[in-house]
């Protein structure tokens, strides 16, 4: 029994030992346990803190943006609603949560929306999601303003939330309806222009042709813009332009630009007519124009020849009186001798050459009457005129002289008689008939058409003859200008001022198959 003693404490020892290393490594993994539960805890109070503080970020970010966030589920209905959607819709927060979106949208968008929703949810088919575009959004006071809003999809937890993001379109929307009404004004201002207005770039090539620019020229602004203005401009100036153009970009040496010029202008068919050029430089968008602003002259010019022209009538005048005092009484006189001396018997050849001095007496004579006539201020005397029986009765005094006497007039149309002076007119007809009788060498016919009109009665005279060379139309109506062997070249001239002293017009048409047509124009009342 004693000997079985030491193999037991024996044991008990090593029972011991096996128990304290127990005991031991359980402490060291319940210590190693709770390092790792104080971390995890610590890991997660951080994790959690950040998460707060991104929440508080992005709740600080989405209260403080001035765009107005919301976001709904796949209901439409409200989940957030940011402040800066507060102060754009006029809703509390509190007051739309839980609330369907359509409420913010008017007509018909309002009714519509749940189905639009519903038809992407099922369908996938997309008309603003994951875009954007400008809407009109309802305010809480019903009234409505323009916005922009662009739309994101998401899920949380396994649902469809959507955002909106909302900018607020009303200022833009302002000044956009103030530079179209700023635009328009100007617009009109620059279309109601009674003078041209042409805009080119650098290069020369026209941006902007106002409606008086097309009535000055003649061209359309689509048959102008875009093309080169030089178009507008006749020769020499039409090959110079460019290179001007170009010198003055390169060295800023202006001839007319920020001034004004008298110019030639070039109409679409080829006239050219006096006009004022005034050009100014502005630039738009980083690009330089050219703005010409241009008056036409043509009534100053024509004022100026009239003004001319009464002027030489006038010093014209005081010749003619002069003449007649001091020529035509004594002209009188030796034609009286000349025709004694070849009434005489036994004149023979001497006979001869005295009546062709008779015939020039009487031909200076007739020239000092026209002289007389044009010279003298035309002052109509006004009383009902019947134009017709007034052509046929001047038309048979003239088929009665030799001369014309193969020529066939004819008398067409009717009119009611209008305030004229008959003498006057018979001068104007006898003149007018005379003149296409010699250029149809006193043989055709002769169709004079009346026809009267609202205001206006017109009468037109056309013959057969070779028709005036295109040369000589501008100086048909100068004084003393003829084509005739033997004329004054007063015939025209007179006419047309006896007309234009009726406040009417004298226009002439030479047609390319041939003739002259005269058409007189004379008011159907007094002005």
């Amino acid at each position: 029994m004693l000997a079985s003693i030491p193999f037991s404490v024996e044991a008990m020892s090593k029972c011991s030992l096996t128990v304290l290393v127990v005991f031991a490594a359980t402490g060291l993994v319940i210590a190693w346990l709770n390092h790792r539960l104080r971390r995890a805890q610590e890991a997660q109070r951080t994790t959690a803190e950040t998460a707060m503080a991104g929440a508080e970020r992005l709740d600080a970010i989405l209260d403080t943006t001035v765009d107005g966030i919301i976001v709904i589920d796949a209901r439409g209905t409200i989940e957030a609603f940011n402040r800066g959607a507060e102060e754009l819709f006029g809703y509390p927060e509190h007051e739309v949560l839980s609330r369907n979106v359509s409420l913010l949208i008017p007509s018909p968008d309002h009714e519509q929306h749940d189905e639009y929703l519903a038809r992407y949810i099922a369908t996938g088919n997309a008309r603003i999601i994951g875009s954007g575009r400008e809407v009109t959004g309802r305010r809480r006071d019903g009234s409505l303003f323009p916005v922009h809003l662009s739309v994101g999809e998401m899920r949380i937890g396994g649902e469809r939330k959507f955002t909106g993001m909302l900018h607020d379109l009303t200022r833009r929307a302002r000044l956009a309806s103030e530079l179209g009404a700023s635009e328009a004004r100007w617009r009109a201002i620059v279309d109601s222009a009674v003078d041209g207005i042409v805009a080119i770039d650098t290069h020369g090539r026209v941006e902007a042709f106002n409606p008086a620019a097309e009535r000055l020229f003649g061209y359309t602004a689509a048959e102008v813009c875009g093309h080169n203005v030089d178009m507008l401009m006749p020769s020499p100036y039409r090959e110079e332009h460019d290179g001007y153009l170009s010198r003055y970009m390169a060295t800023g040496r202006a001839k007319i630009i920020g001034s004004g010029r008298e110019v030639q202008g070039r109409r679409k068919d080829g006239s050219t007519f006096l006009l004022h050029l005034s050009v100014g430089e502005m630039t738009i968008d980083g690009e330089r124009k050219f703005t010409g602003i241009l008056h036409d002259l043509t009534d100053r010019v024509q004022m100026e020849g009239r003004l001319a022209e009464q002027a030489a009538l006038a010093k014209l005048g005081e010749m003619a009186a002069v003449v007649a005092h001091e020529v035509k009484n004594p002209l009188a006189g030796i034609r009286g001798a000349v025709q004694i001396f070849a009434s005489r018997p036994g004149g023979g050849a001497n006979s001869q050459i005295l009546s062709e001095i008779v015939s020039r007496i009487d031909a200076l004579d007739q020239m000092m009457k026209d002289l007389l006539l044009f010279a003298r201020p035309p002052q109509p005397r006004y009383a009902p005129t019947d134009l017709v029986p007034l052509v046929t009765t001047t038309a048979s005094l003239l088929t009665q002289d030799p001369a014309i006497r193969d020529v066939d007039i004819v008398v067409e149309g009717t009119a009611p008689p209008l305030p004229a002076d008959a003498e006057m007119l018979r001068i104007v007809f006898h003149n007018l008939l005379i003149n296409g009788a010699h250029a149809m060498h006193g043989k055709g016919q002769i169709r004079v058409a009346v026809e009267a009109g609202d205001s206006m009665c017109q009468i037109a005279f056309t013959d057969a003859g070779p028709g005036i060379p295109t040369e000589l139309r501008d100086k048909i109506f100068t004084p003393f200008f003829t084509t005739k062997s033997r004329g004054s070249g007063l015939g025209l001239p007179t006419a047309k001022r006896l007309i234009e002293a009726h406040k009417g017009l004298l226009v002439i048409d030479c047609p390319p198959a041939g003739g002259t047509t005269i058409v007189v124009h004379l008011p159907t009342a007094r002005a």
